[in-house]
């Protein structure tokens, strides 16, 4: 299967994994931001089948979806060592990713990612609130888009509004609910992502204290599997973590980049 993607810069690659329901400008929206003044990447940002502009094909499970990403890396990576982002669905599939080239992936870095519990209904997260709003913001959307807006989002100004309509909206609108739908009665991998030998490269987990989707709290466990892992909890920030809390989001994601660096430098 050929996976929509779009690639900027040249240099170590980076394969930047979208959560459920989005497409790829989810993860370029907010990255590309932070690798401006970054050379020496090749930022990758694939469409997850079904989502995007990526089919579906005959892909039912989380497993075909894993499946479908390691041979999007066999493809436009090959054996290269590269670094490795995933948000939310992203994340997950991130670390089945990982547990299966280990060797390969020079670093982990996960955004609200989804934790132990993989169904909704078995998380842990606190109730939705909003922090930040604007009078007068959704004067002018449809009821739809407005709905989509508000409901995860806890920080409600014109400049979350605008990062929502650029980087997440145009996903929701192309996303193949049918396929999505399918592939969901068998969402969970066969093989939990932390079931083998501890990943001992630099990690970053980052989750929103008012996070509603995935919460904060099932991530914790994570951690004795990650052991080279920062975990920041940020407050003000809910699923849109990203686009809530930007500065905060740069500047962990650039030390991870630099934990990478050194890393890599003194093997």
């Amino acid at each position: 299967m050929t996976l929509h993607h779009l690639s900027c810069g040249e240099g170590v690659p980076v394969l930047a994994v979208h959560g459920w329901t989005p497409d790829h400008r989810l993860m370029s929206g907010c990255l590309e931001p932070v690798f401006t003044d970054l050379p020496g990447y090749r930022r990758i940002y694939p469409d997850l089948p079904g989502m995007g502009r990526s089919p579906a094909g005959s892909i039912d499970s989380s497993d075909g979806m894993l499946d479908a990403l390691l041979s999007f890396v066999d493809d436009e990576i090959g054996t290269e060592p590269f670094l490795l982002l995933g948000e939310s669905y992203g994340g997950y599939l991130a670390r089945g990713l990982v547990a299966r080239r280990p060797e390969q992936v020079l670093g982990l870095g996960l955004i609200c990612p989804i934790g132990v519990a993989v169904e909704h209904a078995e998380r842990t997260v606190p109730d939705h609130v909003v922090l930040r709003s604007d009078a007068s913001l959704l004067d002018g959307l449809t009821e739809q888009v407005a709905a989509d807006f508000t409901e995860i989002t806890v920080v409600q100004t014109a400049e979350t509004l605008r990062a929502f309509l650029d980087d997440v909206l145009p996903g929701l609108e192309l996303a193949d609910t049918e396929a999505m739908g399918r592939i969901r009665q068998n969402w969970t991998l066969t093989t939990p992502p932390e079931s083998g030998p501890a990943y001992e490269r630099p990690t970053l987990i980052l989750c929103g204290r008012q996070d509603s989707s995935t919460g904060y709290e099932d991530q914790w466990p994570l951690l004795p599997h990650y052991p080279r892992a920062t975990y920041a909890v940020l407050d003000a920030a809910g699923h849109n973590l990203q686009i809530e809390q930007p500065e905060l989001f740069a500047v962990l994601l650039r030390d991870w980049l630099r934990r990478v660096s050194l890393e890599s430098t003194s093997r």
